[in-house]
């Protein structure tokens, strides 16, 4: 074919004064990176000139001449200067850290506690986050104050996978993962220095899993035994050497043979390439010996343990999560869908002879299934006292099909005798709530509990949990049930529990456009039926951001949006002719009657939901001059099981309509200008993005999208979810009717479902930013379409990131990829 004037083009580290550029989401202009670059650009015209330019001074014989300035491939001297204007302000917001996760103990002089912090702050330049702990001393005189005491500095945890403390925060367990084929390598910290270290080979596990998914690192009661979740060792592959085939295979690396692939094994899809098997292993910390834990299936992928009570017989046992896998692994990565329950199993036994540990293998360990009247069981968290276990299900999800829906939370009253376990009833504590009215829960949607959420009553949980667009602090009381909103119901913010000191709450809260702030949170009355709290800020320097950064967010302010459903005549449920939500995101200093030009945001999913917390990206387009409507259609998170399952089948279509009813809502009101509209998306986000300026091609001035759904037809063969794509286009009967193989009838469903259906009504320029690794919504998926929309005409520009997954989450990736968006928004709203 012949070219028309575009041009696949990379990007590298071509203009000498492109120090700007070098930052979180514009990695073309970094040391190695290399991305490729779609752009419609008339290459021949460009080459063309500067041969012209460069014949013409050699002709002149100038030896002064001086030399030309060539502009890096795919910007004109106008989008440069935007780039070069827009990455400053951007490298500001992303320098702005974040708290991953923190913890608290008593304090060994009995005054006050310890608190420690997990900070990440993105380091663009090694296309890393830089991870370090901050400690504070707490003192609380009254329910009225409050004063954290900071070290002067963070440490900076260089090469860690990460950290556990001990309960009684006497110990640190410290993990560094290998590369390659080297040891992990596990450190025990004390008070003061290293007090052990252990290399642990290859041949008895690979990485620890330090993902919050198959994650599970535990301490027992004495902090002797440390159990953890790691790679099984892989299998030996077939070795060759120049007589052919070895027999017997080799453990040893010579230069005389070669290790061959062998059989190809299932792995977990997205973000899970080279995982295969995790499994349990528990570390004696005094003689780090490590043991396999013996007796579970090589079908069951194990997670999420904790230390079970102690039993009649004296042994101790451990419990886990198990997700069983006899034929394909689908992706599991936001995904919990997947069935799974908790298994118990009895942990290695050691024995003391001559004060040293020994370890017995047990033969014919038995395994306990505790949950086999329910599809999903996870995050399992024994009371202080042993005699309950509280776990989380996603059973709605499993069962309907969809990958992510309402939570519920139920308890096992736990036995002494091990031989009741798999007959325990189990107690729902909340359940599935399907439509919920206004002021009430509206249902649980938990993404994490604390390993300790307990308060000191022994049977009250502190847990966090969307409600509608924003995230909220409950407190629940497994034996009586009740379950009590203790974020203050009158803000608009989102709140998120980091740890528990005693019973009190450290959390952060923050909102789309307002840096986090620590909080403090003191029972006020005990005794009443609801507790009444009181939330303490809390003074820290770990979000401070610049100087300008803080003006330009002082000017912005944020709203939540209720919309009414279009047609309610459609609806099949209650909850879903309810309104849903958006949150807009604007200046609160207008200088005239116009209106900042508009970006609407779309998550993806499409069973997630957009939150009222801070966002480094949606903070910076306020910040150059945007207006943002977030939206949380109908299928979103947080608002009730009924809203969520009246999107299956029906993609593409209630989705896009409730987006468009968002959209006149803001004009009506006179929030926005109808010709001054952009859109982004990804993932599903992506898919409503191409969707919407298909069926509304006049609606549109630009759009972006990151990994988009573009085509369910050629999605169905490639990703690492084919079942989604039959349960988004199907409904819950896709999950019944999931095939690898679909049928003709099938995949034209698929297209009829796609955004590429609508292709030819196409007029928005529009942006792809797109991750070559990912194995969810593989990259062929957004080239397709890219390639049509610039077969028939269109104005299109590609980025691939060639060492990106789904998230396109790498530092460098991430930030070229927002100042992309920011700079191809503001030219077409100009």
């Amino acid at each position: 074919m012949g070219r028309v004037g575009v041009d696949i083009i990379t990007t590298s580290n071509r203009c000498a004064n492109c120090h700007l550029l070098r930052s979180r989401f514009l990695p073309s202009t970094t040391l190695s990176h290399r991305s490729t670059l779609l752009t419609l650009r008339t290459t021949s015209t460009s080459i063309s000139l500067s041969s012209k330019i460069f014949s013409a001074s050699l002709a002149m014989g100038d030896s002064k001449a001086v030399p030309i300035k060539e502009m890096p491939l795919g910007l004109d001297t106008t989008t440069e200067e935007e780039y070069a204007s827009q990455s400053k302000l951007l490298q500001e917001f992303t320098s702005i850290p974040s708290i991953d996760k923190a913890w608290s103990f008593k304090s060994d002089d009995g005054i006050g506690s310890q608190a420690m912090f997990s900070i990440s702050q993105t380091n663009l330049l090694a296309n890393k986050r830089r991870k370090s702990i901050l400690s504070a001393h707490i003192f609380k005189d009254n329910n009225s104050s409050v004063n954290f005491r900071w070290s002067p500095f963070p440490v900076e945890m260089t090469g860690v996978a990460t950290i556990i403390p001990s309960p009684s925060g006497s110990k640190l367990f410290v993990v560094r993962n290998p590369e390659s084929e080297s040891p992990s390598q596990i450190e025990i910290w004390g008070s003061s220095q290293l007090e052990k270290e252990f290399h642990i080979p290859q041949s008895v596990h690979g990485s620890v899993y330090t993902d919050g998914w198959f994650e599970g690192i535990s301490w027992n009661s004495d902090e002797t035994l440390i159990a953890y979740v790691a790679e099984e060792p892989s299998p030996s592959k077939p070795t060759f050497n120049d007589l052919g085939y070895k027999k017997g295979g080799s453990t040893d690396k010579d230069c005389s043979s070669w290790k061959g692939q062998g059989d190809w094994e299932e792995e977990w899809g997205e973000t899970y390439a080279g995982k295969r098997q995790p499994a349990l292993f528990v570390i004696n910390i005094n003689s780090g010996e490590v043991q396999a834990v013996k007796g579970i299936k090589k079908s069951l992928s194990i997670g999420q343990v904790v230390w079970a009570p102690s039993t009649k017989d004296m042994h101790q046992y451990l419990v886990f999560v198990g997700w069983s896998s006899d034929t394909r692994k689908l992706g599991i990565k936001y995904c919990y869908n997947r069935p799974c329950a908790l298994y118990a199993v009895k942990a290695p036994i050691y024995k003391s002879e001559a004060n040293e540990l020994e370890l017995n293998s047990t033969e014919d360990v038995p395994v306990f299934n505790l949950t086999q009247q329910i599809s999903s069981a996870f995050f399992p968290r024994f009371s202080p006292d042993g005699k309950c276990l509280v776990f989380l299900s996603a059973r709605s999800s499993v069962d309907s099909g969809a990958h992510s829906a309402t939570d519920s939370l139920h308890r096992i009253d736990w036995s002494t005798d091990v031989t009741l376990w798999s007959s325990a009833k189990i107690v729902d504590v909340i359940p599935v709530v399907m439509s919920a009215e206004n002021g009430h829960l509206p249902g649980l949607y938990c993404s994490s509990f604390l390993s300790n959420p307990w308060l000191s009553d022994g049977c009250t949980m502190i847990i966090s949990s969307f409600w509608r667009s924003s995230q909220v602090i409950l407190s629940v009381n497994v034996l009586s049930m009740e379950v009590l909103r203790i974020s203050p119901a009158e803000s608009k913010f989102s709140w998120n529990v980091l740890t528990l000191d005693g019973d009190n709450i450290v959390a952060v809260s923050s909102g789309p456009v307002n840096v986090p702030q620590i909080k403090y949170g003191c029972i006020v009355e005990k005794k009443t039926k609801a507790a009444a709290w009181n939330w303490l800020d809390v003074s820290s320097s770990i979000f401070k951001c610049s100087e300008k950064v803080r003006s330009l967010l002082s000017s912005l302010q944020f709203s939540i949006m209720e919309i009414p459903v279009k047609d309610v005549s459609d609806c099949l449920t209650k909850g879903a002719s309810k309104p849903f939500e958006a949150i807009f995101v604007s200046s609160s200093s207008k200088k005239s009657d116009a209106c900042d030009p508009l970006i609407v945001i779309l998550h993806g999913g499409p069973h997630s939901v957009s939150l009222t917390s801070f966002s480094k990206s949606s903070a910076f387009f306020s910040s150059i001059g945007f207006s943002l409507l977030i939206v949380n259609y109908r299928g979103s998170l947080g608002f009730g099981e009924e809203a969520l399952q009246s999107l299956p089948g029906k993609v593409g279509q209630q989705d896009v309509n409730d987006v468009l009813t968002a959209i006149d809502h803001v004009i009506d009101k006179g929030l926005a200008s109808p010709s001054k509209i952009t859109v982004l998306g990804g993932s599903h986000g992506g898919f409503l993005t191409t969707h919407l300026i298909g069926q509304a091609p006049d609606k549109f001035v630009a759009a972006a999208v990151r990994n988009p759904v573009c085509n369910l037809a050629l999605m169905v063969g490639t990703t690492d979810i084919p079942d989604w794509c039959y349960v988004e286009a199907c409904g819950s009967k896709g999950k019944d009717i999931f095939s690898e193989a679909p049928s003709a009838d099938y995949l034209t469903l698929f297209h009829s479902k796609s955004p590429i259906s609508h292709l030819s009504k196409v007029k928005t320029p529009t942006l792809f930013l797109l991750g070559a690794q990912d194995l969810r919504v593989p990259v062929s998926n957004g080239l397709q379409y890219a390639r049509a929309l610039r077969e028939k005409g269109g104005e299109v520009k590609v980025i691939v990131f060639p060492n990106d997954v789904h998230e396109i989450g790498r530092p460098q990736s991430d930030f070229e990829s927002f100042l992309n968006i920011g700079v191809w928004f503001r030219k077409y709203c100009k």
